[in-house]
């Protein structure tokens, strides 16, 4: 398993880039999310705990006091951005529960219940599309209790219901059964988007396990765990189309971002797109590609609206002229990618559009020496008229946390672990 880190320039864009979280960094509408989620569920007599981990955190934290096993998909270089061996940029909110959790085990004056409120940037390898983002926001909110009825499924249940008539009111979501090291009896949550299901939360009773690794006695102590993703909320809750709205620079979406109102449309501009065929070792997946497009585009990675992976074929599947002309060799494949660029704030000249194909081109092929390679399969110009554009398909469930890791919820109606069950907020 790698644990190559990161270079120091993509350490220090990562480190300035801007918390939407954050009051400290400029107001946000992700912002009004978490504070409608902590009204939703604080009670008489319980404390609200506000923690902000820092961006770089110890490898123990963000794994090993969750409950990852040492040899967890997730710890790999290919999805967790490594600082040292022992640190790493923050891969989810929950890298902050353990030491939350420390000093809760350390006050001796601590009320019987407790939320803890942890929202943050995360930084992981992703996909690149209109919903998945490099740093994405995330907010974990724990509810714990010391002593009395311990805390079950009926109360997260109830929690959930709370927390989503809150953040999404008159929604329908469902949710279903899932694993996750740090929560027992996981849950998936997922809200229905144009009969569609969009993951939003992961959530599940708070594990024992994860309670002592921290101090906190958890015969006395019972909780419920759950992460939600704050940027494909606020995108339901509004409406935003795409992900990358949410930086926006433009006057015209910024000053949309700073409440919780219907999102305006301010233009239509026509995508260009690219396919290109390239030599890549066998078993990258959309999230790797993805990040070496980020890593090598960086500030005009923006625009790029979507990479999307049309076709995979094995070195040993491809006739000998194309594996020539690919320069491609064993233990490669040869993906034909699907580039849709597509600025927020102005139209791509063709030219700009090739441009920023022959790098992506550049930064993925891996073929040897003398192979030709293919750059382009199909285009199509950014002078395309706005009305051929197709309409931007409804929001689709993908994951949101690392490989096996997930604080999951489910719904008042489920009987069962494995029944998937559905309400309206």
């Amino acid at each position: 398993m790698s644990t190559t880190p990161v270079s120091p320039d993509v350490l220090v864009a990562a480190l300035s880039t801007r918390d939407l979280t954050d009051p400290a960094q400029g107001p946000h509408a992700l912002q009004i999310l978490v504070e409608e989620a902590v009204r939703a569920l604080t009670r008489d007599g319980m404390q609200v705990r506000l923690e902000r981990s820092r961006p770089v955190v110890p490898v123990q934290d963000n794994y090993d006091l969750l409950g990852y096993a040492k040899d967890a998909v997730a710890r790999d270089a290919r999805y967790t951005r490594y600082v040292s061996d022992t640190c790493v940029l923050r891969g989810h909110t929950s890298a902050g529960i353990p030491s939350a959790l420390r000093r809760l085990a350390a006050d001796a004056d601590a009320p019987a219940a407790v939320l803890l409120v942890l929202p943050g940037i995360c930084h992981r390898r992703d996909a690149i599309d209109r919903l998945h983002s490099g740093t994405p926001h995330q907010l974990d909110l724990w509810l714990l209790r010391r002593g009395g009825r311990r805390l079950d499924h009926t109360d997260l249940a109830d929690m959930v219901s709370r927390l989503l008539a809150a953040v999404l009111p008159g929604r329908h979501w469902t949710w279903t059964a899932a694993e996750h090291p740090y929560t027992v009896g996981g849950r998936q949550i997922d809200v229905i988007d144009a009969g569609h299901p969009v993951e939003i939360a992961e959530c599940g009773l708070a594990a024992p396990h994860v309670l002592s690794n921290a101090g906190v006695d958890a015969e006395r102590w019972s909780g419920l765990a759950l992460g939600m993703g704050l940027d494909r909320v606020l995108m339901l809750r509004t409406g935003v189309p795409d992900i990358r709205l949410l930086r926006s620079t433009d006057p015209r979406v910024s000053d949309q971002m700073l409440d919780l109102a219907p999102y305006r449309p301010v233009s239509d501009l026509p995508p260009a797109r690219r396919d290109v065929s390239v030599a890549v070792t066998a078993g990258a997946d959309a999230e790797t590609l993805g990040d070496r497009v980020r890593e090598t585009l960086g500030p005009d990675a923006d625009l790029v609206e979507e990479i999307t992976v049309l076709s995979t074929t094995p070195y040993a599947a491809l006739p000998g002229p194309a594996r020539d002309r690919l320069g491609i060799r064993p233990g490669q494949d040869n993906v034909l990618l699907r580039i849709v660029l597509r600025p927020t704030d102005r139209t791509l000249t063709a030219g700009q559009a090739n441009a920023l194909r022959d790098r992506i081109y550049d930064a993925l092929h891996e073929g040897a020496a003398g192979g030709s390679g293919t750059r382009v399969t199909r285009t199509s110009s950014p002078g395309e008229s706005s009305s051929s554009v197709a309409a931007a398909p409804p929001l689709t469930a993908i994951a949101m946390w690392p490989a096996e890791s997930t604080n999951t919820t489910r719904s008042p109606a489920a009987t069962s672990p494995n029944v998937e069950a559905s309400t309206t907020a």
